[in-house]
């Protein structure tokens, strides 16, 4: 447990499947006082509202009562709390399920609450600007399916405050997740900017677990990592002034040095001095990293400025219907023939189908990712023909997987290994708006 003036907070996960082992080994050994799931993409939100509309019950991490069926009991024997954004578009729906484990499990008094107001699907009009598309949401031409505003570290404080055992939100900006618990156990005023901002750095960088423990720093023979099979998660022992030492814990795989840090530290940030939180306009062009033993690096230096007004808001809309299938060609000529294929399946949408919606080939061994960066020629023996269609009907989306597997009679010769499927897609874009969060608390 924390000592007067060290805070330490794990991560459990850095999306909706994340592996569960690493989270049950942190709090069994790292005398935690809190560990974070972060769960949420824009587009695990969008497949939160579908799954919802399609049932009432559902709409939270499919993955939520495992995950708390293993983790309730840990963290009341080792005092540790749990904070989550698990609750995507059914917050309330994972709280009460995340009750019903609890009291499964004999666990008598344990408070959990649920974060709630970033569901603002409601008090989005059709003529909300979209800043992506540079539309309005009424003109995507798309059906609306729901939005979420990314709320900060205010609203997860009452719920802190109220002594809550779990806490459980939809739509948290990642490093709020850390930021929150911080600003509770140090008193942190939440206009105290460079404070904020120092704390926001240390969420960013444990946000995504094993990316910041070598996990997708991992590169044989460039930037080798050991036992990446069994790579632990993030842990942050943190000071009251917001400086902080990234580890992990002891016997696990992986590696957190300098290089690895700095990496996460830019990821997925577009100016690392003004990086927009709900909290606090952080800037991490003045963090200092320093390694501090073996697997430990200490950061200092992230501050911060005035917070943005208002919040950011995913907008979500039905994406129609994503067809995939492919077929495998071998041996000698493989690669022609597989182009062959991929004409012969583009040719027969559009004239026999009638076809015009988005769709791509790619060519797996060949050149899919870099299509664009090939340029010379072509020898390989084992490719993989993928055809890819986005289409607003499911009959058209199996139109797709027809004339693939047509293939392995029609030619040309030595197609097999066919496979297709089709499911359902989201797309997602932006807005800003206001909210007003408010917790509810269950109690087992």
């Amino acid at each position: 447990m924390a000592t007067n003036d060290i805070y330490r907070i794990a991560t459990g996960a850095g999306f909706s499947s994340d592996r569960l082992d690493p989270a049950v080994d942190l709090v069994k050994r790292g005398q935690l006082d809190a560990i974070v799931f972060e769960c949420i993409g824009e587009r695990t939100l969008a497949f939160g509202h579908r799954d919802r509309q399609a049932d009432a019950d559902k709409g939270y991490t499919p993955l939520l009562e495992r995950r708390m069926r293993a983790m309730l009991p840990l963290c009341r024997k080792h005092g540790t709390r749990l904070i989550t954004n698990m609750g995507v578009a059914n917050v309330r729906g994972a709280a009460e399920a995340t009750a019903d484990v609890a009291r499964d499990l004999g666990l008598a008094g344990m408070k959990i609450a649920a974060v709630l107001g970033d569901d603002v699907s409601d008090a989005i009009p059709d003529d909300a600007r979209l800043s992506e598309p540079g539309c309005t949401v009424g003109e995507v031409g798309r059906p609306f399916i729901g939005a979420n505003a990314y709320l900060g570290a205010d609203a997860l404080l009452p719920a802190l405050e109220a002594d809550a055992d779990v806490v459980i939100a939809g739509r948290v900006a990642d490093p709020s997740l850390f930021l929150a618990p911080l600003r509770q156990r140090f008193a942190w005023r939440g206009d105290d900017w460079p404070v904020l901002g120092a704390g926001a750095l240390v969420g960013h960088l444990m946000e995504c677990a094993a990316l910041v423990t070598g996990g997708y720093f991992a590169d044989p023979g460039v930037k080798d990592v050991a036992d990446l099979a069994a790579v632990g998660f993030p842990l942050a022992e943190v000071a009251a002034d917001g400086s902080a030492v990234i580890t992990k814990l002891p016997d696990t795989g992986g590696r957190v040095d300098e290089q690895v840090v700095k990496e996460q530290l830019l990821y997925e940030v577009h100016d690392p001095a003004a990086y927009a939180t709900p909290d606090v306009l952080a800037d991490f062009s003045t963090a200092e990293l320093e390694e501090a033993g073996a697997d430990r690096v200490r950061v200092s230096g992230g501050t911060g400025a005035v917070r943005p007004e208002k919040l950011k808001v995913t907008v979500a809309f039905d994406g129609g219907y994503l067809a995939e299938a492919e077929v495998s060609y071998a041996g000698a000529n493989a690669a022609a023939r597989a182009r062959l294929a991929g004409d012969v399946v583009e040719e027969r949408l559009a004239r026999v189908h009638g076809s015009n919606a988005p769709r791509r080939v790619d060519l797996i061994g060949v050149a899919s990712i870099h299509a664009s960066a090939v340029t010379g020629p072509d020898e390989s023996r084992d490719v993989r023909l993928r055809c890819a269609l986005r289409a607003q009907s499911r009959e058209e989306a199996e139109d797709l997987l027809w004339e693939v597997e047509s293939l392995l009679n029609c030619g040309p010769s030595g197609g097999g290994g066919y496979r297709g499927h089709v499911t359902p897609s989201v797309m997602t874009y932006s807005t800003f708006d206001r909210v007003s969060p408010s917790v509810e608390v269950i109690e087992t």
